[in-house]
């Protein structure tokens, strides 16, 4: 977490809070400017974070590491990339041409006893010595093993943003940990799944409708982006396509019991807002 020379406090790649401290020593006049950037700076949205990208090769697949490292691109910029495991047993060996492809930085982790996971304890130390380094906005962990549940939380109790990765496999308290957790099934095209073979669509609707409801307007419609920010806040595991459809809007169209409007984003503008709300009864 750094202090801007605005008098803001970046907690995040999107994420911003007025650095009190500095609040303090400034005037009335100073303080009203700085707050006018909190406002504007927490609407504004990019994708140019610094991630450090973990990978815990023990418990990742390296068939997919191409299509997670481009899901990544998505949140931010990869500026660490490393992967760690002990590198002289065979089981790691399809890791190799990935490595120098994609320039990972392996971290060799020799097993010292049997039954003890090294690689796990070497991958979380080296996340604090970057989360204390002050250069990062985020974390990618990726792995689908719960050992990282507590590092997931301490991450963000520092402010800062934690995206997992991990196969469908993967414990529900390593999942709830992060503020977004992708599975990595859903990466590879040929494997994304149909909207019968993805989540249960039964347990879509609550979900969808509590999110409306907790962002709906005075008039019932609700902005898509707000829906979306929701559901994420409760399920972080939630992604349109779990259930076979590529984006939030085409999954929303596609429930008979929502009904979905659009809104120029300007006067003579292409663009459009969408705004969904549940279709009266």
């Amino acid at each position: 977490m750094r202090s801007c020379k605005s008098g803001l406090r970046r907690v995040g790649p999107d994420h911003y809070q007025p650095d009190y401290a500095a609040l303090r020593s400034a005037g009335a006049a100073g303080q009203r400017a700085t707050l006018g950037r909190f406002t504007g700076a927490a609407m504004a949205s990019s994708n140019t974070g610094k991630l450090a990208v973990l990978i815990d090769a023990d418990n990742a697949q390296a068939s997919t590491i191409q299509e997670l490292l481009a899901e990544v691109s998505r949140y931010g910029t990869a500026s660490v990339k490393r992967a760690y495991g002990d590198w002289t047993t065979p089981n790691l060996k399809g890791w190799k041409d990935v490595l120098h492809k994609l320039a990972i930085q392996p971290v060799q982790q020799f097993s010292y006893t049997t039954g003890k996971n090294a690689t796990d304890s070497s991958l979380i130390i080296d996340a604090m010595d970057l989360l204390h380094s002050g250069d990062l906005d985020g974390f990618c962990l990726v792995s689908s093993d719960s050992d990282f549940t507590r590092l997931a939380t301490r991450i963000r109790e520092a402010g800062l943003l934690v995206y997992g990765f991990g196969e469908k496999k993967t414990p529900p308290p390593f999942v709830a940990a992060c503020d977004k957790f992708i599975y990595t099934e859903i990466l590879k095209p040929q494997e994304a799944p149909s909207a019968q073979e993805g989540q249960s669509i039964a347990a879509l609707e609550p979900m969808l409708r509590a999110a409306i409801d907790a962002s709906a307007r005075e008039d019932g419609w609700s902005a898509l982006s707000g829906v979306g920010s929701m559901i994420l806040k409760n399920n972080p595991s939630f992604d349109s396509r779990n259930y076979g459809f590529s984006k939030l809007g085409e999954l929303v169209r596609r429930q008979t019991y929502l009904e979905v409007k659009e809104v120029p984003a300007s006067e003579g503008s292409g663009n459009v807002h969408l705004f969904v709300r549940p279709k009266p009864a």
